[in-house]
């Protein structure tokens, strides 16, 4: 496992939410009993997710820094990063602490959890 190939992972799923193909992106990343925890304070599972981002707006741009990579054995690690993204409208950019919990498969990485914790500007 490499910090590189789970930030490419986080990458790939933030160019999603940008295209509005999040849904089909994350219903096939997460585990299926997968969970999102927001900044709004709702646990999302793997379905709600599906079905929320097929009416999301898209983001217009994002930025991932502070990135870190907790070990958790062989098959399991966190992926933390502080991330910044921007609406079409001038609403100010949401920041916040992310976490993405992922596990190795056979065929390759899922993500069993993430959190938001949204941080002010």
């Amino acid at each position: 496992m490499s910090l590189k190939e789970l930030l490419d992972l986080e990458h790939r799923g933030w160019q999603s939410l940008c295209d509005s193909t999040g849904s089909d992106f994350y219903g096939q990343l997460m585990t299926d009993d997968g969970v999102m925890i927001l900044a709004h304070g709702q646990v999302f599972g793997r379905q709600d997710v599906i079905e929320s981002l097929s009416e999301a707006p898209p983001w217009r741009s994002y930025n991932i820094d502070q990135e870190r990579l907790v070990a958790l054995g062989d098959s399991a690690a966190v992926l933390v990063y502080r991330g910044k993204a921007y609406r079409d409208d001038p609403s100010p950019a949401f920041i916040g602490l992310m976490a993405s919990t992922y596990i190795r498969r056979d065929d390759g990485w899922a993500l069993a959890a993430y959190q938001q914790t949204p941080v002010p500007e």
